[in-house]
């Protein structure tokens, strides 16, 4: 067991107003950009600014005892989280899911700094329960969510996590050529590609497939179950369109590529994270043995 004070382990993304000025190089260049628009740089402003107010009153909320650190997004995958922090997403919903596969086992608390802007499903505490809440949390006191991961393993043990989903195509969204077996049930197909969700991202992408081809499939954020849904895939002499939508508990989906070039993996919409997935290839989903630990209070 660590003898570390906890951490607190802050997570966020860029504001809008803070990518402008990135661009634009200062306010009155990105000012004059928006006002090219009809947009102005007021109301950017104002939202960056209640960000900045949510993020202090949560860090003020720190015990004095504990450590603190801030890491952006684009910097998760170089920073060693420890199995002492408790991190603290201060954002839209989907920084968790950008999280979660960073993560083995520490509790997560979501703050949501625009309610009227993000719905709040993942970021849910309020600032002023931190103080409560985070040496809870440390001490695994608190009610929490653990919210089935999706797994995709390589055939060499390279692997990806996602809370959301993990997609499977053509980097280009072309036509993707692969095989398909669940059980002893397999198939060539031709597709947009085909994503493996969890019971976290049915209500996102899956959900808009689910209601374009009426195949819909139950699936609970806690459920130890994912299920998969191939992408518009193409009946012809060589491919088939049997195998297209299916729920996985007690095994996964076998997939193996059929493109020379191209093919590739990625997890809750992060393209820039991703595995090559080229002819030959092949990768196992199905639920992982990790799970987002999510504080509800």
């Amino acid at each position: 067991m660590t003898t570390n004070a906890p951490r607190a382990v802050f997570v966020t993304r860029e504001t809008d107003y803070e990518l402008l000025l990135a661009r634009h190089a200062t306010r009155e260049q990105a000012r004059f950009f928006l006002e090219t628009r009809g947009q102005k740089l007021a109301e950017v402003q104002a939202r960056h600014e209640r960000f900045v107010d949510v993020l202090r009153q949560a860090r003020t909320a720190v015990p004095a005892e504990w450590r603190q650190a801030l890491v952006r997004r684009a910097d998760f995958d170089r920073f060693l989280f420890g199995p002492e922090d408790v991190v603290v997403a201060v954002g839209q919903d989907g920084l968790v899911a950008n999280v979660a596969k960073y993560l083995d086992g520490q509790p997560v608390l979501g703050i949501n700094p625009a309610p009227d802007l993000y719905d709040g499903v993942l970021v849910r505490i309020a600032p002023e329960r931190l103080a409560r809440l985070l040496p809870a949390s440390a001490h695994d006191d608190v009610a929490l969510e653990r919210r089935t991961m999706v797994e995709a393993l390589m055939e060499n043990g390279e692997s990806i996590l996602a809370l959301n989903e993990v997609f499977v195509g053509h980097r280009s969204h072309q036509s993707a050529r692969y095989r398909i077996a669940m059980g002893s049930a397999e198939e060539n197909h031709s597709s947009s590609g085909l994503i493996v969700t969890s019971g976290t991202g049915a209500t996102g992408w899956a959900r808009s497939i689910m209601e374009a081809t009426g195949l819909h499939l139950p699936l609970e954020p806690q459920e130890k179950a994912v299920a998969y849904f191939v992408r518009e895939p193409f009946p012809s002499v060589a491919t088939g369109t049997t195998l297209r939508a299916g729920k996985l508990s007690d095994g996964g989906l076998t997939i193996t590529s059929r493109m020379n070039e191209g093919g590739t993996i990625f997890a809750d919409g992060m393209e820039q994270d991703r595995i090559a997935f080229d002819w030959g290839r092949r990768l196992t989903v199905a639920p992982s043995a990790r799970t987002l630990n999510l504080v509800t209070g």
